[in-house]
């Protein structure tokens, strides 16, 4: 499924790190939600990218934007994740990877000649109507949390 600006968040409820249910439907007319999806726990990339959004969280919640982080990792390596990088908002467990086909970022990738099905890096910024304002697919690691702030100052505020 090719999702769009402006179609509705499809909801899904998930695990977190602390093994408790969230679901994309509690944040609805509360908070925008930035929703974003990365391969794998503790690797250098998703590292870069998950302390940087932890290092805005002030500006983050100005904004009334919620971050919600998504990988096919387990509740418990979300866990050690958290608390290996100091991490102050929410991961999620996709372990069955329905929520990733949901949004359309499973799928074929290659590293070293491999193929492999995977997360392909994606966000999404959800606002406070439950549709989707903005689908990021070029992520870049180092300015992923710039971009979206930046995005949402000149298109949201």
């Amino acid at each position: 499924m090719k999702l769009s600006v402006n179609d509705k968040a499809p909801d899904f409820t998930l695990k977190n790190q602390e093994n408790e249910d969230v679901s994309l439907k509690d944040f609805k007319g509360k908070s925008n939600v930035l929703l974003y999806f990365y391969p794998k726990a503790m690797t250098p990339g998703c590292t870069v990218q998950a302390c940087s959004l932890r290092d805005i969280q002030k500006e983050l919640k100005k904004r009334k934007i919620t971050v919600l982080g998504v990988s096919i990792d387990a509740p418990s390596r979300l866990k050690k994740f958290e608390e290996k990088e100091e991490l102050n908002f929410t991961l999620l467990s996709d372990e069955d990877h329905k929520v990733c086909e949901l949004y359309g970022v499973w799928a074929k990738k290659q590293n070293y000649g491999k193929e492999y099905m995977g997360i392909v890096r994606t966000s999404f910024l959800i606002g406070l109507d439950g549709k989707i304002k903005h689908i990021l697919s070029k992520v870049n690691t180092k300015t992923h949390h710039d971009d979206m702030i930046s995005f949402y100052d000149e298109n949201l505020k």
